[in-house]
């Protein structure tokens, strides 16, 4: 158990619920490899279902989901365009380039939200000398800038752009379905415009494990293959299966008080002396603020707060502090870190 009763860090800090841990317990299993568990059939199916896609694979990790689509999207040589801010540039150990060979060109925003135009002015002329353009990645929600929403509209704009240069489009949906409470853009709206699309399941819904990556079934089809090869097949994973099953069932209408917990914990850090933070960029359940102004390092703000057992994480830049709420946090765990918060720069 963590020693962070209000841990922030990140809503990979969820436990299963005790539904959740009742429908493990009873989970119907059969061998996934011969595609034999009911529990994992069944809850492809409702991600299928869910993105608009024909078919979807149960895998370990939203890690691999990007990890297979890369693979089947791209060739050695070719090339990703992705914000700099993504999971695969940061925090995937090179996968693309390990695994598939391909490189990756990042976009620099503010948001992780990127323009069409810059799509466009990234994509390489077809000549030797370049790797091939083949791909274009969309992160929703964004992840280290703060959970900003891709609107409909904008995935729109950069998915015509992207077809018009003969591209391929995934989307990296970690916390989709938080884009999705925060606009009621049904999932498959997004979807519809992706050649390949996953959601996790570890992250706000509160599952101990997995991701499902959807898409056509001759994509999912070559999908099981990469899955075999590269280590994410498993045995009676209905085990877990059945975690994401409850988690589409009860946890996805309860998103919003996570949002809602996010706004009120940034409208309350605007109050604190030395704190920077933009409310209005609080779109879902990530937020980033700034400490520079309290004097205090980072590392000693995490240790005074370390006492009052809460717990954020940090970004890239020094000074920078990265608040995620989620479904573990406490009724009054907002008021409580706002407290030690307080406390800690005053």
């Amino acid at each position: 158990m963590s020693t962070f009763p209000i841990d922030l860090s990140s809503d990979t800090q969820t436990r299963p619920t005790p539904g959740m841990r009742d429908a493990i317990a009873n989970a119907e299993v059969g061998d996934e490899q011969k595609r034999e568990d009911p529990s994992v059939n069944r809850l492809q199916e409702m991600v299928a279902d869910l993105c608009g896609k024909e078919a979807a694979l149960f895998l370990p990790t939203g890690t691999m989901c990007n990890l297979i689509a890369h693979h089947i999207h791209c060739r050695p040589g070719d090339e990703i365009i992705l914000d700099a801010s993504y999971h695969p540039v940061n925090f995937e150990g090179g996968g693309p380039a390990v695994h598939t060979g391909a490189a990756m060109r990042v976009l620099e925003t503010e948001t992780g939200v990127f323009t069409p135009e810059q799509v466009a002015t990234a994509v390489r002329p077809k000549d030797p000398h370049f790797p091939q353009t083949k791909l274009v990645c969309v992160e929703n929600t964004t992840n280290i800038l703060g959970g900003r929403i891709w609107t409909l509209d904008a995935v729109k704009a950069v998915a015509a752009c992207a077809r018009k240069h003969g591209l391929l489009l995934h989307l990296d949906g970690a916390r989709l379905l938080n884009a999705v409470a925060a606009t009621d853009t049904a999932a498959a709206e997004y979807c519809s415009h992706f050649d390949s699309c996953w959601i996790d399941l570890s992250k706000g819904l509160g599952c101990p494990v997995g991701a499902v990556l959807a898409g056509n079934k001759e994509f999912i089809d070559d999908a099981w293959y990469q899955k075999h090869r590269f280590g994410g097949a498993m045995r009676q994973a209905g085990i877990i299966a059945a975690a994401g099953i409850y988690a589409l069932e009860h946890h996805v209408g309860r998103l919003a008080e996570d949002h809602a917990n996010a706004k009120k914990l940034a409208e309350g850090l605007a109050e604190i002396k030395g704190i920077g933070i933009d409310v209005d960029a609080v779109e879902s359940n990530i937020l980033v603020f700034d400490i520079a102004a309290t004097g205090l390092s980072r590392s000693d703000f995490f240790d005074r707060l370390g006492p009052h057992g809460v717990r954020f994480s940090g970004l890239m830049r020094p000074t920078l502090v990265r608040a995620v709420t989620h479904l573990d946090i406490p009724v009054d765990g907002v008021e409580r870190a706002l407290a030690a918060v307080r406390q800690t720069v005053e």
